[in-house]
């Protein structure tokens, strides 16, 4: 299992230190839990949280960050996969 790490809870509400683009995948975790993912075109994200569990954001506007924990972007129910970036 990847090493992974969370940021101090006081860190949350701060810049993300370090990014990646993120390809959804529906059973390949990130190798770093994102504190945030940037959407950089309208559409739907299927993100995973640490417990597993899948949440459908729908509709979510271009330019926007989801301000959550994921270990993962599904592909399936993800429209906006193509410019996805996690941000940790």
């Amino acid at each position: 299992m990847p090493f992974r790490v969370r940021p101090q809870e006081s860190d949350a509400a701060g810049p993300g230190e370090q990014f990646f683009a993120i390809t959804p995948h529906d059973s390949t975790n990130f190798s770093y839990t994102v504190r945030g993912i940037y959407v950089g075109v309208t559409g739907d994200v299927t993100a995973v949280n640490e417990a597993g569990t899948a949440v459908l954001f729908k509709a979510v506007p271009a330019g926007s960050i989801l301000p959550i924990y994921a270990n993962r972007v599904n592909d399936t129910g993800t429209d906006a996969n193509l410019s996805l970036v996690g941000l940790y």
